[in-house]
């Protein structure tokens, strides 16, 4: 009698195209993923249109490699989950109908999962958080705060009431002449003059929420380049191309104000859930060591406990899907073939 449950979960919310295999015992067997950073850099963003045909072409190979590398075949699937929202449309349509008509022919089981329920905890998939914690998300598409009192029981407590953090990234990034993705080249020229703060860019003044606030940040790293006749606003060009110690100085000046912006809201978070045990750091952004030094420092004077995916868990990947899907599969969760998109 078979006792392991096999769980094969498809990501494709945005511009990766992903697969894992996930055993009810054994954990991620498998973790595959079709990166298309290249296809969407030489427009400094995700270009919806061309991440929806990316998606068509690589999904079929990536499920395979997934199956490949578990050593398993379809036949021996259990459950199929997918990632039905948040997302491109387009994007996330291709994975929901490749799913469900696997699911269909297979006679198998289905389940609908929210790709920011896979953020909140990829960080568990490696560790043993304990409950209640608070789950800070960030990546390019979104930044928000959470309060997780345990498995799949969750409540968003803050968020971006604009642009997402990562974006900030790539936004400024492209202001000052550097490629997409923003966020890694930022962190290596930071590194580089040791994360001086420079320019003092101003950070979130309102202390009565935990939401966040980064397209004024954006704002404020363009205007204060056009003081100094640093770039046209009329060209939309950045004037000083090939100035690497400018560059390093913007970068630098941005992740400190980020730092700043994101420590305080998780001081003023704990402050408001002093039960909260932990802080998990999950999403894109997570991959950012600079940050992951600060947040270990705050949580250490705070008292609190801290952790974080490795860099496979950190990107939009299937594995996270997986695990919310073992769970939910154990609560009897699952959806039906009139799953959609949302």
């Amino acid at each position: 009698m078979k006792t392991s449950k096999l769980i094969l979960a498809v990501e494709s919310s945005c511009d990766e195209t992903a697969a894992s295999v996930y055993s009810s015992t054994a954990g991620v067997l498998s973790n595959e993923l079709f990166s298309q950073i290249d296809l969407h850099a030489r427009y400094g963003g995700v270009v919806p249109e061309i991440a929806s045909r990316s998606h068509i072409e690589k999904i079929n190979p990536i499920v395979q490699q997934a199956l490949d590398k578990a050593h398993v075949s379809l036949k021996d699937i259990d459950i199929f989950a997918v990632t039905q929202r948040p997302g491109l449309p387009g994007s996330l349509l291709i994975g929901v109908s490749f799913v469900k008509a696997l699911a269909g022919v297979m006679q198998k089981s289905i389940i609908g999962i929210n790709h920011l329920e896979g953020h909140v905890f990829s960080a568990c998939i490696e560790n043993s958080i304990p409950f209640p914690f608070i789950g800070l998300t960030a990546s390019g598409g979104h930044t928000a705060l959470y309060y997780v009192r345990g498995l799949g029981d969750f409540e968003l407590i803050g968020q971006t009431t604009d642009d997402a953090a990562g974006e900030a990234f790539d936004k400024v990034a492209k202001l000052i002449g550097l490629p997409y993705p923003g966020g890694p080249v930022i962190e290596k020229l930071a590194t580089q003059v040791d994360f001086h703060d420079f320019f003092h860019y101003p950070r979130l003044k309102n202390h009565a929420t935990l939401d966040f606030s980064f397209s004024g940040l954006k704002t404020a790293v363009l205007y204060d380049l056009v003081k100094k006749d640093l770039y046209n606003l009329k060209d939309k060009q950045f004037l000083a191309v090939g100035d690497r110690a400018l560059q390093k100085q913007v970068a630098s000046s941005l992740l400190v104000c980020i730092g700043d912006i994101f420590e305080r809201a998780l001081e003023r978070a704990f402050k408001q859930y002093p039960e909260a045990q932990a802080l998990a750091f999950v999403g894109g952004v997570a991959c950012n060591n600079y940050l992951k030094n600060r947040f270990k420092t705050t949580t250490s004077r705070l008292k609190k406990e801290f952790y974080f995916p490795s860099p496979r868990y950190c990107t939009d990947n299937a594995a996270m899907i997986a695990f919310v899907a073992h769970y939910k599969a154990q609560k009897g969760q699952y959806s039906d073939l009139s799953l959609d998109i949302y």
